[in-house]
């Protein structure tokens, strides 16, 4: 059996701020409209497509994980630091500013404009280290 993933739907009160914050902040290609939504582009076809929520409409939270090369941890994370994002090492927040070092490797979660929270790791969780 052969199974990838493929896209999420992302909600969004602005699907093009938020859409272009994760492109620009990771790097990659500017996000592209299709149909009802704006795409981000990632690795092995897949991609997260923000469609915009009415603004009266809440937004469950989600998160979303990217695990990514130490030198792209480096580009990310400067950014982080250079926009003053708020950052934490823990899933609950407990530790702001900081990074974790969980399985030899670094991440770090933050959350993007439309409240979501976003993880960039550089090893998988359970991998050793």
């Amino acid at each position: 059996m052969s199974i990838s993933f493929n896209h999420t739907i992302v909600a969004a009160h602005d699907k093009q701020a938020s859409a272009e914050f994760l492109a620009e902040l990771f790097g990659l290609p500017a996000p592209r409209p299709f149909g009802r939504f704006h795409v981000v582009a990632l690795e092995h076809d897949a991609s997260l497509d923000y469609i915009d929520v009415p603004s009266d409409e809440p937004i469950t939270p989600q998160h979303y994980a990217f695990l990514v090369s130490e030198s792209d941890f480096d580009a990310i994370y400067a950014k982080i630091c250079a926009r003053e994002l708020t950052h934490w090492a823990d899933p609950g927040g407990q530790h702001p500013g900081e990074i974790n070092h969980r399985d030899g490797g670094r991440g770090v979660y933050f959350r993007d404009p439309g409240g979501h929270y976003m993880e960039i790791l550089t090893r998988s969780y359970g991998s050793g280290g």
